[in-house]
């Protein structure tokens, strides 16, 4: 099992598909990297030698933000939005949709289970 970036990426998939396992890295990234590294797309991970998964751990180290800065950047961006105050911050601090969704129906999975208005029925 190949380790790149801190995830272990599984061993049986095409290298394409086994590095979209990577946070922040998707599709289109990940036929990039393969590309650089002159790997074929029909190659599979337990098929790579040990000096092309460290080509392919260089090329991502230095080209991508991934796994934990990814997850941090993407953080400190939403707690600056919060503390800007501005309208996107206010949506993230109340859990609702932030990109102009409508709430009065749907937007369950942002605002959780439904709850039950005691006296709401006649």
């Amino acid at each position: 099992m190949a380790r790149i970036a801190g995830v272990n990426i599984p061993t049986n998939k095409r290298v394409h598909v086994a590095l979209t396992y990577i946070h922040g890295i998707g599709d289109y990234s990940a036929r990039q990297i393969c590309e650089r590294v002159a790997i074929a797309d029909e190659r599979r991970v337990n098929e790579l030698t040990e000096e092309e998964v460290i080509r392919i751990r260089e090329t991502i180290d230095q080209e991508y933000a991934v796994e934990g800065d990814l997850r941090r950047e993407v953080s400190m961006n939403i707690k600056r939005l919060m503390d800007l105050g501005c309208y996107r911050g206010l949506r993230h601090r109340r859990n609702l949709p932030v990109r102009g969704q409508r709430t009065h129906t749907n937007a369950r999975t942002r605002k959780g289970k439904a709850r039950a208005i005691p006296g709401r029925k006649k």
